[in-house]
């Protein structure tokens, strides 16, 4: 009896490995691959850290632009964006390594002293301000955003 049920169970074995060979169950479905997006990401990050900046959520602002420079190391928009709001969360140490890498992205631009002008400024460096946003206005065609900063650093 013990030969019979042997046999038995190589006859089924045999069966179920000849079955799990064929190609009959093959699933010959096609398949296709998912394309990549088509819009860079860094500027979705750069979109979102903009309004992030605008609604005045800092901390998110700063996500946002510091992924956007992490894909796109030559953004200026990125640091830029990266550096204001390193200003406005006073992680001033952050903010002057950012300005630096925008200052080799962009230039020594007058838009870019501005900012780093009222970076000072919001660090209280008055004298360093002033020279920064001086500097500025005298580089910019319309100086009225250069104005109010020196206008704020007259009341302090």
């Amino acid at each position: 009896m013990r030969h019979r049920s042997f046999t038995a169970m190589a006859a089924l074995a045999a069966v179920l490995m000849v079955s799990g060979c064929t190609t009959e169950n093959v699933d010959k479905t096609k398949t296709t691959s998912i394309q990549p997006a088509a819009k860079d990401v860094s500027t979705s990050d750069l979109a979102q850290g903009k309004a992030q900046f605008r609604d005045a959520n800092y901390g998110l602002a700063e996500q946002h632009f510091r992924k956007a420079v992490e894909l796109k190391a030559d953004s200026a928009e990125g640091w830029m964006g990266l550096a204001a709001s390193y200003d406005e969360l006073g992680r001033f140490d952050f903010a002057d390594r950012a300005y630096d890498q925008l200052l080799k992205v962009a230039g020594r631009k007058p838009q870019i002293v501005n900012n780093m002008g009222y970076s000072q400024l919001l660090r209280g460096n008055k004298k360093k301000a002033r020279a920064l946003l001086m500097e500025a206005r005298a580089g910019m065609a319309d100086p009225t955003v250069v104005n109010a900063n020196l206008a704020l650093l007259n009341k302090g």
